[in-house]
């Protein structure tokens, strides 16, 4: 796969909407000075390109009920991910999975209602391995957009 190389412009126009997805052609239009034909037609393309691969809402799991979240590290002892990917579909507390180098197999991003809770989830995961488990305390950077 090759990647895409954005000039300066289109990096004017993912920032716009890695902060606001929701910003309209003209919004995008006004803050790269250009036409928003222009803007559609360069949005078109980082889309198709596959850099901008959706739109989504930006969701705080604690007004959800969620306050706990933890990362899960699965150490998995063999290489049949089959019944990890199983529990991934049908376990929605399970945020993210990645699958990482070292004695860690995965490291499993998690949201729970409470400790008894998230030690359920951590005991579901649990079952396909060895598992460390960190409670978040707070998050400083909770996301950052990509940037030049």
């Amino acid at each position: 796969m090759t990647a895409y190389s954005p000039d300066a412009t289109d990096w004017r126009i993912l920032d716009v909407l890695q902060r606001d997805g929701r910003a309209s052609f003209a919004d995008l239009a006004r803050a790269v000075s250009m036409s928003p034909s222009a803007v559609t037609e360069r949005v078109r393309r980082l889309e198709e390109a596959g850099v901008i691969q959706g739109y989504a809402a930006v969701v705080d799991p604690e007004r959800l009920g969620l306050p706990i979240l933890a990362f899960v590290r699965l150490r998995y002892p063999n290489g049949n991910y089959k019944p990890f990917h199983d529990l991934v579909a049908v376990t929605p507390e399970i945020l993210e999975a990645h699958h990482v180098t070292g004695d860690d197999c995965f490291v499993i991003k998690v949201a729970a209602r409470s400790m008894r809770h998230l030690e359920e989830v951590s005991g579901k995961i649990g079952a396909l391995g060895s598992v460390t488990t960190s409670v978040v305390y707070s998050s400083p950077l909770p996301r950052r957009a990509l940037g030049q």
